[in-house]
């Protein structure tokens, strides 16, 4: 039985396909497992992880388990560049994997039926599977140009502390770009929280200030990068470094209180 096969198995005989989708909280997106029996047992022959920021791909997991990265500039969406493969070059992938007798006997035309209903199947799993989150837009609002800051202190059942959100207008709608969450025991932050939702921890002995950490990135000109990586480049395009510097010293003063006003 092999080891990781995947929420959905699709196909009958000597090759099958597994999907799931999976969310590393740092990355997230399907995982599909090319399946085969060897000596009478199902081993993961290919995995390919069809991930928002570091998509990758292993030959034979369970044998070899040579992993290589996919680079999004020049292959585009993992998703469809995995199912091409699979398409067109399954022996060779398998052989490549170390299971050269089972390469030999694929008969891709039985296959036809199987991989249709994988691609469909995973285009509908990356989504339904999606994860993001909504956060309320914070209690004060400060204006910047092409963003807004919202900051509020956050209280949950095992965490707190002060929520810096930067809003912006895409289209007729105001969206979450980033999230800030300064929290006391597990601060971290989000690329995207509406869309990719990338979360990031800090390590809070090399950052026992979370706070200061973040207002240090607003002051520092780190802000234009992070909507760039979010996928946010037109808003980092139109932010106004005069404007930027005088309202971050804004967010600093109302962040800093609000964060003072909570202390214990």
């Amino acid at each position: 039985m092999a080891k990781e096969r995947g929420d959905v198995i699709i196909g009958e005989g000597s090759i099958k396909f597994g999907l799931e989708y999976r969310d590393l909280l740092s990355d997230q997106g399907v995982c599909l497992h090319a399946l085969g029996e060897v000596d009478g047992e199902e081993v993961e022959l290919l995995r390919f992880d069809c991930f928002d920021h570091q998509p990758h791909y292993h030959y034979g997991p369970e044998k070899r388990n040579t992993r290589l990265m996919l680079d999004k500039t020049t292959e585009g969406d993992s998703l469809d560049w995995t199912l091409r493969q699979l398409n067109e070059r399954l022996p060779d992938l398998v052989r490549r994997a170390g299971y050269d007798e089972l390469a030999d006997s694929i008969d891709m035309d039985s296959l036809q039926d199987a991989l249709a209903e994988t691609e469909s199947t995973a285009k509908q799993m990356a989504v339904d599977g999606r994860r993001t989150v909504m956060h309320d837009r914070g209690d004060a609002i400060i204006e910047a140009g092409p963003v807004r800051f919202g900051i509020e202190f956050r209280e949950l059942a095992n965490d707190r502390g002060v929520a810096i959100h930067v809003l912006g207008d895409v289209g007729s709608e105001e969206q979450e770009l980033l999230t800030f969450d300064c929290f006391e025991r597990a601060p971290h932050y989000h690329y995207g929280p509406r869309a990719k939702n990338q979360r990031l921890y800090l390590d809070t002995t090399a950052t026992p200030d979370p706070l200061d950490w973040a207002l240090n990135l607003f002051k520092g000109g780190k802000l234009a990068a992070m909507l760039e990586r979010a996928g946010y480049s037109d808003h980092a395009a139109r932010l106004n470094p005069a404007v930027l510097a005088e309202k971050v010293d804004e967010v600093a003063t109302v962040a800093t209180e609000m964060q003072e006003a909570n202390a214990k």
